[in-house]
């Protein structure tokens, strides 16, 4: 027999509206009402999906505030747009939403009321587990969580890329600048760093790995890490940036040490944001289709299983005078 919202009401000794709002995860309610209904529903057999439409109404973007700053780096601008494309197309109302570890995350989603969450780049993992415990359709963009749908770049094929690149233009101590390695794309750029290395016969050189150091700026992060394959008795003829404003920092600190830009030192970044190609010399880059992020992982909420839970978007190397033969 069919559970009806009005068997849970019943042995939860709720109202029919209160089992509503905790299966939509409405504002005006206790946690413990909310995880009582749940249970209650679950143990019951309900579908808590058939509660809602089969199409999402209102979405969260959720960002966390560390990309937030499109004016430095407008990476995650371009996805957003891409979002907003794709809501208007299936007649869904996005909003923005950027939210830190420290800040009550669960409490500013259910503000939103949405109906969707599509989180998007690095976030800690206790973050997005506190999202899922929530039960609304998440999906990831630029991220991956086990279980969750995803969509990102193909970020082990774009290392390889730019790695092969500058192998195949004569550089041999090629180094990898890294944020911060709890991001899974730039693990996965690692990896295809590595994996061109091992290719072309050569040994990864545990110096030549250098990650930008918490809890600065990171650009500046970037800047010291530069700085400090600069101090190596043997420098680096090439360094592959983990993305682009990252490259650009290293770009800037060659320079200022005196070092010409491709002939002592070349380099390449990763996504291809406007100011790779403002830059003198122009950057050199994986070129990722940033708005096709977002329109995928909207994509992804609304069709659900229709459609591959991991998704994975090619990416173009872009060769300009930073790496120019």
């Amino acid at each position: 027999m069919t559970v009806t919202i009005r068997d849970i009401a019943e042995a939860a000794g709720v109202s029919i509206g209160t089992v509503s709002r905790a299966l939509k995860n409405q504002r005006g309610l206790s946690d413990e009402t909310r995880r009582l209904v749940r249970r209650i529903a679950r143990e019951l057999g309900y579908d808590a999906a058939r509660l809602r439409s089969t199409r999402a109404q209102r979405l969260v973007f959720l960002l966390h505030r560390q990309h937030s700053s499109f004016a430095t780096n407008p990476f995650f601008s371009y996805v957003l747009h891409g979002v907003e494309e794709a809501c208007r197309d299936y007649g869904v109302a996005p909003t923005l939403l950027t939210t830190g570890p420290a800040d009550p995350v669960r409490d500013q989603l259910r503000l939103h009321e949405p109906d969707a969450v599509l989180a998007a780049g690095y976030f800690e993992a206790e973050v997005l587990n506190l999202v899922a415990g929530l039960d609304l359709p998440m999906a990831l963009v630029d991220c991956w969580l086990p279980g969750q749908p995803s969509v990102d770049p193909d970020n082990v094929q774009g290392g390889v890329l730019a790695t092969r690149h500058l192998l195949d233009i004569g550089r041999r101590r090629i180094a990898y600048l890294a944020g911060s390695l709890a991001h899974f794309s730039l693990r996965e750029r690692a990896h295809g760093y590595r994996r061109a290395l091992f290719e072309a016969g050569m040994l990864a050189d545990p110096d030549l790995e250098v990650v930008a150091p918490p809890g600065v700026d990171p650009a500046e992060g970037a800047a010291q890490a530069m700085r400090q394959l600069l101090r190596l008795r043997q420098r680096p003829d090439a360094v592959f940036a983990c993305n682009d404003m990252a490259a650009l920092a290293a770009l800037q600190v060659c320079q200022q040490a005196g070092l010409r830009v491709p002939q002592d030192v070349a380099i390449v970044g990763f996504d291809d944001i406007p100011p790779a190609i403002a830059s003198q010399p122009q950057l050199t880059t994986l070129r990722v289709d940033k708005e096709a992020l977002g329109r995928t992982g909207v994509e992804l909420l609304m069709h659900g299983h229709e459609m591959p839970q991991q998704m994975v978007l090619p990416v173009e190397l872009v060769v300009r005078a930073s790496s120019a033969p």
